[in-house]
């Protein structure tokens, strides 16, 4: 069955970007000063079997993988969109079209969808697919998901370092959400913390 997965690299203090530099643009900033958050994506000798380029360590690829091979779609925010350049019209994953959520009017690729709501971005993004996982990326995005009871499982690739500022992940959400621990694999330069969400 489809699931709905909020994915992200994090640091210890919760952060999934760096600070901006200074003058730079809002928009189109990328990782900031936090480039290291996606250190783990290239320290191994284990290539990834569904992103091209990607070398990492043997117990990171096993769950990377794991995951990524069942995404058939993703949905990312505004934010998490003009920062990443748009993705240059595609997909941040070679396999899944790109849902972007925006309540703004905002111009997307001709291989991307636009959608006004959490609840309109996850139906389109379901549909599109067709039987597999849907991906969330960013803050905003899956804070609208979470809060919306719409998410099944959080993924935290846990970096160890404290960056002390930059775009939380962590935003406020109306209540409690519980989660239940279902693995956690140490691996170098990373952690990955793998929950469901308890409703």
């Amino acid at each position: 069955m489809s699931k709905v997965i909020v994915a992200l690299s994090v640091s210890v203090d919760g952060y999934i970007s760096g600070r901006t530099p200074e003058g730079a643009d809002e928009f189109g900033r990328g990782l900031g000063d936090a480039g290291m958050l996606f250190d783990w994506y290239f320290n191994g000798d284990t290539p990834s079997q569904v992103f091209d380029g990607f070398k990492l360590s043997a117990p990171s690829a096993r769950l990377f993988d794991s995951l990524a091979a069942r995404d058939g779609a993703v949905i990312c925010g505004r934010t998490t969109y003009q920062h990443s350049s748009s993705f240059g019209g595609g997909s941040p994953h070679p396999n899944a079209p790109l849902v972007v959520l925006s309540r703004q009017p905002l111009e997307v690729g001709p291989a991307q969808t636009l959608a006004a709501s959490i609840e309109e971005a996850v139906e389109v993004a379901r549909k599109l697919a067709d039987g597999k996982n849907v991906g969330i990326m960013g803050g905003g995005a899956a804070t609208s998901a979470l809060a919306a009871g719409l998410v099944d499982e959080v993924v935290l690739h846990q970096i160890p370092i404290l960056l002390g500022g930059g775009l939380r992940f962590f935003q406020e959400l109306p209540e409690h959400v519980e989660l239940r621990l279902i693995e956690a694999v140490p691996a170098p330069g990373v952690t990955h913390l793998h929950y469901a969400v308890i409703r």
